[in-house]
């Protein structure tokens, strides 16, 4: 039986409903996967996923088999599967770097983190004793330094990376080149959600060109209670989160993005009692027929970490694809199809066709002509 070897950096709320979806999966069949975008991805199904080491920094995880630490403190996430099986893989600690915001400490114990007084284990050992084939990503929003840090781990290791976080790797060409050059595959930058503000946002601009209608201006504003939400308080952690998000929307309006003060997408501020529900506010301003003005106003409430996990479960499944093939660097229709800020911008239905080929193994997807670079 094919199996897909999995490590994880940061079991935060994404990482729980990732491997709560691993195990809730397994015993559903393709009649009943309510929820992925595809069930069989090249022989490989979500039940075919182990989960072979994991890496936070966080007391009330590290030290513990993996099954009990997504569920800790400050997780808060839905729990949609409560019996997530016994993996017998401990969490080990990583380095803390920027991983933890100074603020955060102004908060209480079970809405933040409580960093380990333990030494930062040898990753990359780590890595190669496990024998990981992917390693996926997830640190908090603004931590370079940390994410910089498994990206080269991942490298030194020969493991495929997923980078769900909004650090340039796979969309840096000099990143993208060392990937390339040690064959070693990459899917980023900055997870989608299935039906998030990102996708929901995309498919409305692209309707309004279609459509004939000129887009003025726009805003996107999002409010959790989670410890992203928490940690984007620091507003210093989020250029590269909003230059991800805005690059999203831009890349759909060809060669006319709207100006800087015309459009705004960003978090907008923390709730507490939301906990893992993430609420959108999303306005469009344009113009019909006549030069007419039309608004256009959305209000979206999701669970946010399950949101991205079909997603994730994509990805994971594509690299251990290319893992085969033999393909390293960057996989532009993959990263495209499930990414914020990939290495370049396709339209998201032809992104999809893209991935389609890509798992069929049928060649030159990539050539098809982009929204942006």
């Amino acid at each position: 039986m094919k199996r897909i070897r999995l490590a994880v950096a940061g079991l935060g709320n994404c990482a729980s409903s990732l491997i709560q979806g691993i195990d809730y999966y397994r015993t559903r069949g393709a009649e009943d996967c309510i929820g992925l975008m595809h069930y069989d991805i090249g022989g490989y199904r979500p039940g075919d996923i182990d989960v072979v080491a994991a890496f936070d920094v966080d007391s009330r995880k590290v030290g513990r088999d993996i099954s009990e630490a997504v569920f800790a403190s400050p997780n808060c996430t839905q729990v949609f599967n409560p019996h997530v099986s016994f993996k017998d893989v401990t969490v080990k600690m990583g380095p803390v770097m920027d991983g933890v915001a100074p603020h955060m400490k102004d908060y209480p114990l079970q809405d933040t983190f409580s960093v380990a007084r333990q030494d930062p284990c040898d990753v990359v050992r780590e890595l190669e004793k496990s024998e990981a084939e992917v390693l996926i990503n997830y640190m908090p929003v603004g931590s370079e330094q940390a994410t910089r840090f498994y990206a080269q781990s991942a490298l030194d290791a020969g493991v495929a990376f997923i980078n769900c976080m909004p650090v340039f790797i796979a969309s840096d060409p000099v990143w993208a080149n060392r990937f390339e050059q040690k064959r070693v595959p990459i899917v980023g930058d900055d997870i989608k959600s299935q039906i998030g503000a990102t996708i929901v946002h995309r498919t409305l601009t692209k309707l309004f060109m279609d459509r004939g209608c000129h887009l003025d201006r726009t805003y996107q504003l999002n409010v959790g209670g989670n410890t992203d939400f928490l940690n984007m308080l620091s507003r210093e952690r989020l250029k590269s989160k909003k230059i991800s998000k805005t690059e999203a929307v831009q890349s759909v309006l060809d060669e006319n993005p709207l100006a800087q003060e015309n459009i705004h997408i960003g978090p907008c501020d923390y709730i507490p009692w939301q906990k893992d529900n993430k609420i959108c506010f999303l306005r469009m301003e344009g113009r019909i027929f006549g030069d007419v003005p039309i608004n256009l106003e959305l209000r979206l409430s999701v669970e946010d970490s399950p949101n991205s996990g079909g997603c994730t479960i994509d990805a994971i499944r594509v690299c251990k694809l290319a893992l085969e093939r033999g393909i390293g660097g960057p996989l532009l229709e993959i990263s495209a199809y499930t990414m914020k800020h990939p290495p370049v911008q396709f339209p998201d239905e032809m992104a999809r066709e893209m991935v389609e080929r890509f798992i069929s193994g049928e060649p030159g997807s990539s050539q098809t002509q982009p929204l942006s670079t």
